[in-house]
């Protein structure tokens, strides 16, 4: 049924941006057929294949060192209440600060190149997989811990048995917020560090005013964004199958 509502979502969504490239005329909005054949000209010509590789070796090295890096440091902090109550506040002020605001100082130290770039989304998608996976393990029950106490459970048997499943669905939360910041973030940074991938074909169309073009790199992007977390639904699913969960 769901299947049959997101297509009916999709069909009207086509039909508002018909009805959009007809009231705004086709040198703004182009139309959904115009964008579907200048897409398939760019796949021919090999253009958004290369731009999109290179935008997921860049975005997915950035992700994959923000995970790697936010689930161990949110446990610590969780595990650790000391060390979570000092580093709580530098961690929300990093998160409320703009990314761009490091990117001069990111390209002072690293240049314009790929670490440049895997650090701008390391930056954005850290943060909230940090604070997410920090709430989620002090989330646990209480009742829940003071009984495995009574029972004799160590603090490891504790964080590991009761804390971590518990904060599986918040470190999922998590992945999903920080792989939709990582993934605006590569655009951002491909636009401010070496032009190139996804984010140099929609600084060169939209300069240009070659908007089927444009919406078609829009679009892409759209696409990877649903992959990604449709994904990592799939992943809490699968991890939360012990609660009942359905949704």
């Amino acid at each position: 049924m769901i299947a049959l509502y997101r297509l009916l979502a999709f069909l009207a969504f086509v039909g508002l941006w018909w009805i959009a490239s007809l009231v705004a005329g086709p040198n703004l909005v182009p139309t959904p057929w115009a964008t579907a054949q200048a897409g398939w000209t760019l796949i021919q010509q090999g253009r958004v294949q290369a731009a999109l590789w290179q935008s997921l070796s860049v975005y997915l090295t950035g992700y994959g060192l923000s995970i790697v890096i936010g689930i161990p440091l949110g446990l610590l902090m969780g595990g650790i209440r000391p060390l979570g109550r000092t580093l709580d506040l530098y961690v929300n002020a990093l998160m409320a600060t703009p990314r761009v605001a490091f990117i001069p100082l990111i390209i002072v130290f690293l240049g314009i190149g790929f670490q440049a770039k895997v650090m701008v989304i390391l930056l954005g998608a850290v943060m909230p997989i940090i604070i997410n996976t920090y709430a989620g393990v002090m989330n646990a029950d209480d009742e829940l811990i003071e009984m495995a106490r009574s029972a004799g459970a160590s603090r490891r048997q504790i964080f590991l048995r009761i804390m971590l499943p518990g904060a599986v669905p918040f470190i999922v939360a998590g992945l999903r917020l920080g792989a939709t910041i990582g993934l605006i973030n590569t655009i951002v940074a491909e636009l401010y560090t070496a032009v190139t991938g996804l984010g140099g074909l929609i600084a060169t169309y939209g300069r240009s005013f070659r908007m089927a073009q444009y919406f078609f790199v829009i679009l892409v992007l759209a696409a990877v964004g649903v992959i990604v977390t449709q994904a990592l639904r799939f992943l809490e699913l699968r991890l939360t199958r012990w609660r009942g969960d359905r949704a």
